[in-house]
């Protein structure tokens, strides 16, 4: 192979009949797990859903259009089109000076049993829903069917979190046998509905599990030693009401179980692919060449997805991280205050688990086609073709 031309067959690698038999046992078991996690924890009533009343005795939810804003008064005039409650009328007072508003601007607003109508927040529906056909759009134009399927698979997934994980929360359940039910089990269907029930797929699942279990052992310590809030301390009187069923560290653990299964999902399947390709490449590289040459491939996924985290993070704190910047604090003290401290919990165990599901992955895929794989011929073109570049430096 080292000559500028070869008779080239592209081969690709599938698992023999008794590795794949490997790989669906270590699924059931862990699918078992996940039922059996489920049935443990499987909230005993869905009544706390929808329990709460957001609105004083007497106030209605009403939908209203800006008519006028008088700028010397700051009097805003709108009319309230929900039906049975349709006026004119000036709105009170919002108090914030930061909230600006023009005429036609469409708002959710409060109606108290006195007519009073009173700002709640702009509505953002139509910008909502224009981003997410554009966003459908884009993915299954790209994608297509693995578009499709990605996007089927994220719907189930957020039906386990709303049908199972909520109200198993609320309920009092175990936060961290939650998380890595629902990880598990929305893993599995975003991954085998998007990516086909295959070798390759397995491999990267079974990897993100190992991560998985990384980060909720990991996280497990570190929510407990660092005493991290599970919410804000505002957050913490809206939720005072399930007090002693639900456990606010404990929630945030299963919050950070969650948070990372998208990361670790998107570098454990680019990985697997990537020791596919290889063995496809070369099908006389045994696992630790495999292995090896995966790795190179992994450490650029490492270096690149860890900052991502990072900034990820910062993005979403960085009004916080701003109000803590104004006061003359050290910054030791604001890095550990139980504002950012949960952030650098979740940024730090959410990397290190991170980074062990790239060579865990590696591993298991290494494994599979340099020892249980058979190359299967599948000839690209009939005819002889000139060894590439690409195939020249996998030498």
């Amino acid at each position: 192979m080292g000559a500028g031309h070869s008779h080239l067959t592209e081969r690709r690698p599938a698992a023999t009949p008794g590795t794949t038999r490997l790989l669906w046992a270590l699924v059931g078991a862990v699918l078992a797990a996940v039922v059996v996690g489920a049935a443990v924890t499987w909230p005993s009533t869905f009544a706390m859903l929808g329990s709460q009343p957001m609105l004083y005795e007497g106030a209605s939810r009403v939908d209203a259009t800006v008519l006028a804003v008088d700028d010397a008064t700051g009097d805003i005039t709108v009319e309230v089109t929900t039906e049975g409650h349709e006026q004119q009328t000036v709105m009170s007072p919002t108090g914030i000076p930061s909230l600006t508003f023009e005429e036609g601007d469409r708002i959710r607003a409060i109606e108290l049993d006195d007519g009073a109508v009173v700002f709640s927040d702009f509505e953002r529906g139509g910008p909502l829903l224009a981003l997410l056909i554009l966003y459908v759009v884009l993915v299954l134009a790209v994608a297509w069917w693995r578009g499709l399927g990605a996007l089927l698979g994220l719907v189930a997934a957020f039906g386990i979190v709303g049908f199972y994980t909520i109200p198993a929360l609320l309920d009092g359940g175990s936060p961290a046998i939650i998380g890595l039910v629902t990880s598990a089990g929305a893993l599995f269907v975003l991954l085998y509905v998007a990516h086909g029930p295959n070798a390759r797929t397995t491999t990267a699942y079974l990897g993100t599990i190992a991560g998985l279990l990384v980060t909720a052992v990991l996280g497990t310590w570190a929510v407990d030693a660092a005493r991290i809030p599970g919410v804000p301390d505002d957050a913490q009187i809206n939720i005072a009401f399930v007090e002693g069923r639900l456990s606010l560290s404990g929630l945030a653990l299963c919050g950070l179980m969650i948070a990372g299964l998208g990361v670790l999902n998107d570098v454990t399947i680019t990985q697997a692919s990537a020791v596919w390709e290889l063995g496809a490449a070369r099908p006389d590289l045994g696992p630790w060449q495999l292995f090896v040459r995966g790795m190179r491939i992994g450490r650029d996924h490492i270096a690149s997805t860890v900052y991502t985290i990072a900034f990820a993070y910062v993005g979403a704190s960085l009004p916080l991280i701003m109000l803590i910047a104004v006061y003359d604090n050290p910054l030791s003290t604001a890095v550990t205050s139980s504002e950012l401290a949960g952030e650098v919990v979740r940024t730090l165990v959410g990397s290190i688990g991170l980074v062990l599901a790239v060579p865990l992955t590696t591993g298991i895929g290494a494994l599979i086609v340099g020892l249980g794989g058979e190359a299967l011929a599948e000839p690209a073109d009939d005819e002889e073709r000139p060894q590439s570049a690409a195939q020249d430096s996998l030498e």
